[in-house]
């Protein structure tokens, strides 16, 4: 497993199998916009504020800092549901003591504007959040690509898609995961001790983000491999696999196969259980009401049995030593977008797409899937 030995940028596989699309796309306020979608409604009443805030070409910690400086609110008494890139025009809410209620009222900032505000009993808190949506733009886009972005779209809206982590998590030089790593091993970054806790958190977070991605990639491996390969060809490729196994892989109609023995979760939320009944949880993963259930090791995390372990323990084995210095749980490994809509305009040569996902879900992996292309390169 290179994670273990060596810093490489890992490329997920794609799901889909057509020829890269021609399309060029550009991360900024016109042409990527996201919108954070509450897990809730505000009550009107209580202790805290939560404002809704669009900001342009900012992250959520600098939007933070800009209130603090105007309102004198400490950046730990601020709450929000997740963090929003920089690039590109985002909204999103923030909690923060319904004292200061009367110096907000007046805020003022050249990037950023506050959208509406709604008293609440609760501080807003990581996750606390239904999901997000997205609206992206390309351009240059010919009538023959515009065609083939039509099919790919329509083919993910109908089957899903592969929920890998988006670069966001591994840095701009693709090294977060082999700098988690190095903390977990020696306790300290380039011989150094790292006296921040929450970076020191989000570099092992990249670390499980990166066999979580390596993991997934194997299972997309397996289930093109089982729909384009005979069962004679599959027994010689997976040989821990038996034939009745690699048999009841070949019955699954739909592209990303079960594994008895693997994680399920009730999908869009809901607790997780053990594949146990292939045949009746493949009716009910087609039929969007559960889905697979990938691991982040460490602590507590919700264990799988028989082939799905094996699969598991080939990416994840040689970090079990650490799996004690880290907190574990389970992300839906394959997942789907809602409010799906897209459209050409030829005469601009512009594409544009919205779509809905579920919160932790990147729109960047969903476009790289779309154009089967490193966007950012």
């Amino acid at each position: 497993m290179k994670t273990m030995q060596e810093n490489t940028i890992f490329k997920p596989l794609y799901a889909l199998t057509h020829t890269p699309i021609n399309a060029y796309f550009s991360k900024n306020s016109d042409d990527f916009v996201v919108r954070e979608i509450p897990l809730y409604d505000f009550s009107g009443e209580g202790e805290h504020l939560v404002i809704e805030i669009s900001k342009k070409d900012m992250t959520t910690q600098e939007a933070l800092r800009a209130l603090s400086d105007f309102s004198g609110v400490k950046i730990r008494e601020f709450g929000y549901a997740g963090l929003k890139d920089k690039q590109g025009m985002t909204t999103q809410f923030i909690s923060l003591p319904r004292k200061f209620e009367e110096k907000i009222a007046n805020f003022s900032h050249e990037k950023m504007k506050i959208l509406s505000v709604n008293a609440h009993n609760n501080k807003l808190r990581i996750g606390h959040l239904k999901g997000n949506s997205f609206f992206i733009r390309l351009k240059k886009v010919m009538p023959s690509e515009a065609s083939k972005l039509a099919q790919a779209i329509d083919a993910i809206d109908k089957m899903g898609y592969a929920n890998y982590f988006g670069y966001q998590r591994f840095g701009k030089f693709g090294d977060n995961a082999a700098g988690g790593l190095e903390l977990l091993k020696h306790g300290t970054l380039e011989g150094k001790k790292l006296k921040n806790p929450k970076m020191r958190d989000f570099l092992i977070s990249a670390f499980q983000s990166d066999l979580f991605n390596r993991w997934l990639s194997k299972r997309v491996e397996i289930s093109r491999f089982v729909q384009d390969f005979s069962l004679k060809e599959l027994a010689e490729i997976y040989k821990f696999m038996n034939v009745d196994e690699l048999k009841s892989l070949k019955e699954q109609k739909q592209f990303f196969k079960l594994i008895k023995g693997e994680v399920l979760g009730h999908y869009p939320f809901g607790k997780c259980f053990l594949c146990e009944d292939l045949e009746t949880e493949t009716v009910r993963f087609n039929a969007r009401d559960i889905t697979s259930c990938g691991l982040i090791i460490g602590q507590k995390a919700y264990k799988s049995e028989g082939m799905a372990k094996t699969i598991e323990d080939e990416i994840f084995g040689e970090a079990m030593e650490f799996e004690n210095k880290m907190s574990g749980l389970r992300r839906f490994a394959w997942s789907y977008l809602e409010n799906v809509s897209h459209r050409y305009n030829e005469e601009k040569a512009h594409y544009t797409i919205d779509f809905t996902l579920q919160k932790g879900s990147y729109a960047t992996v969903v476009l790289e899937e779309i154009l089967h292309k490193n966007i950012f390169e």
